[in-house]
């Protein structure tokens, strides 16, 4: 596929503070990076994980199957907050109503 501009860039910075791990995730989640995300969520002594994909611009069925398998690391500390593109991704695929998700 022929693509006009620059590449999507994708990053994954990580933060921690205390127990807490928050995780800003920036460009386009696709099967290229979704084990990054992976990866820069599950680095660490993390107790509670904030997945911040507010900056994602693109997120694919790899994006989602990586989501899944942090909300089965950590079942009850994930909280998710998501762009417009991804909040509709996840409305879509039935996820949308997932306690893990922030409310827009």
């Amino acid at each position: 596929m022929d693509h006009e501009g620059p590449e999507p860039v994708f990053s994954a910075t990580s933060d921690l503070d205390g127990d807490r791990l928050t995780v800003t995730v920036r460009g386009e989640v696709d099967m290229s990076t979704a084990d990054s995300m992976f990866r820069s969520a599950t680095h660490g002594d993390a107790g509670a994980v904030t997945l911040d994909l507010r900056q994602v611009s693109f997120f694919d069925s790899a994006a989602i199957h990586a989501l899944i398998r942090l909300t089965d690391r950590y079942p009850q500390t994930l909280t998710v907050l998501p762009s417009r593109q991804v909040r509709r991704v996840l409305d879509i695929s039935g996820l949308g109503e997932q306690p893990w998700l922030a409310a827009p």
